[in-house]
């Protein structure tokens, strides 16, 4: 018969060598030598999950400029205007509506 090893508050039959630290591994939440991307997003901790660009409300001036096509100092010079209604400010951070920037290049021919 089997022997039964406590091995924190979860009871094992007997294992095989390293069966003991393999199961205080997962006791810890290591996966061994998977590596942390195997994971799903929720189970890594300290990670910012990443959504895409598309999915996003609000973006970064980078992200714009990644997302149109249009550089960073034209977004710059376009959102300095005060009749500019797809800017967010937070501090001196500067976003951009999404969905009202592509509006606005909808509506455009030159910018």
């Amino acid at each position: 018969m089997a022997e039964i090893l406590n091995i924190g508050n979860i009871m094992t039959p007997d294992k095989p060598a390293g069966a003991e630290k393999e199961a205080e591994r997962s006791l810890n939440g290591s996966r061994g030598s998977k590596d942390k991307k195997d994971l799903e997003p929720s189970l890594q901790i300290g990670k910012k999950l990443e959504v895409p660009i598309w999915h996003k409300t609000n973006l970064t001036l980078e992200e714009t400029a990644a997302y149109s096509g249009i550089g960073i100092n034209k977004l710059r010079e376009i959102t300095d205007k005060k009749d500019c209604n797809f800017v967010l400010f937070i501090g001196r951070k500067r976003l951009i509506k999404r969905r009202q920037f592509e509006e606005y290049l909808a509506q455009r021919c030159v910018i």
